[in-house]
């Protein structure tokens, strides 16, 4: 990659611009009717009294030297209890597709990475859907491994109500 790409903490000024890249995420997806969130929502989740995640921004310099979005990463903690330690789980990465072969990828899952190993965590995680073969491929390259005996569930909506009872 020629250009210098930038990586750096989300601010408050960038819920916004944040939960627009998190629609765009949703549509590749083939999700977008399940956004259920809004700004205000992503805005008090990750800079409110008790954040919940924490995200970071790429950006890469258009030919005047702005620059611009190019990518995003959001995360936020877990905990091993069979490392008794902390780890971090990728709940969003997404690069759009005009920068994608930018090195924007890597570039944010290593920033996440070093985030984890100056915090002593034991685990970097993350999903990827089954259909998403170049997500797959990119994951295998960098060394994920693929969790294949775990299965993800996830209580939501009534359900959730049903079950906190």
């Amino acid at each position: 990659m020629s250009d210098p790409l930038r990586i750096r903490d989300a601010t408050p000024e960038d819920a916004g611009l944040l939960f627009s890249l998190i629609g765009a995420l949703a549509e590749y997806e083939q999700a977008a009717d399940r956004v259920l969130g809004s700004e205000e929502l992503l805005a008090r989740a990750l800079f409110g009294p008790a954040p919940a995640a924490e995200a970071v921004i790429a950006e890469l310099p258009d030919a005047a030297g702005i620059a611009h979005p190019a990518g995003f990463a959001l995360f936020h903690g877990t905990f091993s209890t069979w490392e008794c330690r902390p780890g971090i789980w990728l709940e969003d990465l997404f690069v759009p597709p005009e920068h994608r072969r930018d090195g924007v990828g890597r570039a944010l899952l290593r920033h996440v990475a070093r985030i984890a190993v100056e915090r002593g965590c034991a685990r970097f995680e993350w999903a990827a859907l089954d259909w998403n073969t170049p997500a797959l491929r990119f994951y295998e390259k960098l060394g994920a491994e693929v969790l294949d005996e775990w299965k993800m569930h996830r209580v939501s909506g009534e359900a959730l109500q049903r079950l906190a009872g």
